[in-house]
């Protein structure tokens, strides 16, 4: 472990070493060798952040700073963000083993929500309410909710992170973010730019480590708010321990879109989308379209020319700007790929395309999986219905727009859906009618921090981005102040 990159958390406004003393390593998915090392934390250093978190918000410099104040030192923030958004995407593929062309992009447009949020945090309003009670003045106050708990995914760390450190920051609140434990490098860079910023000790923090960091995190009776991004067994572990001390809580879960294609789409435009929808990210992202479906008069058509374009696809080292496919981001998450590209075997799916492990064309990496594609796909296959998170497709044929909507909507997870049309009428009774927290028209995997995200049924609780995000970093008292002369019964309830 000598030869590594040596990290140390970051609590109170202090680096040091996690309790415990030790580390553990943190892999290369590209090189399948470890690169760094990460403090192992234990719960005394979570009650040690969430200590600090919670005497920020309570008293001192962040407790006292006006809401124009926050924003101004989060403009700041997103600046330095800017300044150095090359050298974090460089640690992100490193760490999580994604395309430079992806991870440097995202890290480019980070500054936006810092940018968005931090304008945002001295607009935060009351009401006046003009009340039935006569001789009495009512308002409401917006206040933060306090110390909020950030557990964020591996696939992309710091954008995820963002869209949850951007409105609790504008809200007033205080953080204890706990990166996965697959890929903590670029949270712990991050936090040199917090620091460098000069935001006040204890109102970010950041500790490392897996479940028996994190659980001890939302359990915690100073956390108030407790924002998660990850898979659905997780989210329902969090939200469980969330329960127990009735905190609030947002929950950005997983995915199993429906990538829809008519008849009468632009059809290059479409195989584009299909592409984007399901191989930009090695497949492991929430909002995959891994249920494409197609229109019976255009099916084979169609995935001959799917299948053509899926297979000029890139792999190779995700650092080198020409590649389009990097490796799974870990060991865990590339068996469990294969199996399921087993199971869809099984189930009679027909493979188009790929279907197994794959190196780059160099010859290395140990992570990667071939793009694959399933033809003769039905939508009670396994391979329809749970979240692979990987490169692999799964196409389904549909008949007319009621089946198109119900076979959509026919699954557990309602996170995103793409449709591909030219006809208006079809466009708006499709986005009305599929039951997902985000519907693309003839365009995928678009976001913004100016518009909510989040999911329907089990993909998740609340939504992130946009003024709605903020929302749930806020709680509204009501004030009640007499102005009458006389003081009223006091056995009675006015």
């Amino acid at each position: 472990m000598d030869n590594l990159q040596k990290y140390q958390i970051y609590i109170d406004g202090k680096w040091g070493d996690s309790s415990s003393g030790k580390w553990f390593e943190s892999q290369n998915p590209y090189l399948g060798k470890p690169w760094a090392a990460i403090p192992a934390c234990t719960v005394e250093d979570v009650d040690r952040a969430v200590n600090a978190a919670s005497d920020a918000f309570e008293s001192g410099e962040w407790a006292d700073m006006t809401a124009s104040a926050r924003g101004r030192l989060m403009r700041k923030l997103a600046a330095l963000i800017e300044e150095n958004s090359q050298a974090l995407g460089e640690v992100e593929v490193r760490d999580n083993g994604k395309l430079i062309a992806e991870m440097a992009a995202q890290t480019a447009y980070i500054p936006e929500w810092y940018y968005y949020f931090g304008g945002l945090a001295d607009k935060i309003e009351g009401a006046v309410i003009p009340t039935d009670k006569a001789d009495t003045f009512n308002y409401t106050l917006r206040e933060p909710v306090g110390v909020c708990a950030m557990i964020v995914a591996w696939n992309s760390p710091l954008m995820l992170m963002t869209w949850k450190l951007a409105p609790a920051l504008a809200a007033g609140c205080t953080a204890v973010i706990k990166p996965s434990e697959f890929t903590s490098a670029s949270a712990l860079e991050f936090m040199k730019l917090v620091e460098q910023a000069g935001f006040p000790p204890g109102v970010i923090n950041v500790v490392t480590g897996g479940a028996e960091v994190g659980e001890p995190l939302v359990r915690h009776p100073k956390v108030a708010k407790v924002a998660f991004t990850g898979g659905e067994i997780g989210g329902q572990k969090v939200y469980e321990a969330a329960a127990s001390g009735l905190k609030k809580v947002t929950l950005e879960l997983g995915g199993k879109s429906p990538n829809i294609v008519f008849d009468d789409a632009d059809l290059d435009n479409a195989v584009k989308g299909a592409i984007s929808g399901i191989f930009a990210a090695t497949g492991q992202t929430c909002i995959a379209g891994s249920r494409l479906l197609v229109q019976d008069t255009i099916y084979d058509e169609f995935v001959d020319r799917l299948v053509s374009f899926a297979a000029t696809a890139r792999l190779g080292d995700p650092s080198n700007a020409d590649t389009q496919v990097g490796p799974v981001t870990t060991p865990i998450q590339y068996k469990k790929i294969l199996n399921y590209i087993d199971i869809a075997k099984n189930e009679g799916a027909k493979c188009l395309l790929g279907g197994g492990p794959a190196q780059g064309p160099d010859g290395s990496g140990d992570w990667f999986v071939q793009p694959t594609i399933f033809g003769n796909v039905t939508n009670d296959m396994r391979i329809a219905q749970e979240e692979v998170f990987g490169p692999v497709l799964s196409i389904i044929k549909f008949k007319d727009e009621e089946e198109a909507i119900a076979i959509g909507n026919d699954i557990m997870y309602g996170l995103a859906a793409g449709v591909w049309t030219q006809n208006l009428r079809r466009a708006t009774v499709m986005a009305k009618r599929l039951k997902a927290g985000t519907v693309w028209i003839n365009t995928y995997r678009a976001v913004s921090y100016t518009t909510p995200f989040g999911g329907y049924k089990r993909s998740g609780l609340g939504r992130e981005n946009g003024q709605e995000a903020i929302n749930d970093y806020l709680q509204t008292k009501s004030v009640w102040i007499s102005t009458a002369t006389e003081t009223p019964n006091p056995f009675i309830m006015r």
